[in-house]
């Protein structure tokens, strides 16, 4: 299933939040896991990026979308975006 959930990521300017979109596997009822992050705020995880083009909001999106896989997150505090039929 491809989900959305809220995540922070710290910037020179401090703790900022994004939208990460993701693939994941469900585990159980009630609990999914993360496969593979497809996009940081619409923009793929490549590299660095900013919030809003500024220096100071600058963050690692390839750092952040490895430390995200991995991850249980519970389905209910996600926005499902595409469920797979299993």
């Amino acid at each position: 299933m491809n989900i959305q959930y809220d995540a922070s990521v710290f910037t020179a300017a401090g703790w900022r939040s994004v939208t990460i979109t993701a693939t994941a596997a469900q585990i159980s009822a009630n609990t999914a896991q993360v496969e593979q992050v497809t996009a940081i705020d619409g923009a793929p995880p490549v590299g660095y990026a900013s919030r809003t083009g500024a220096k100071r909001q600058q963050y690692h999106a390839a750092g952040i979308a490895l430390r995200e896989v991995g991850k249980r997150k519970r389905i209910s505090t996600c926005r499902i975006i595409e469920e797979v039929p299993a």
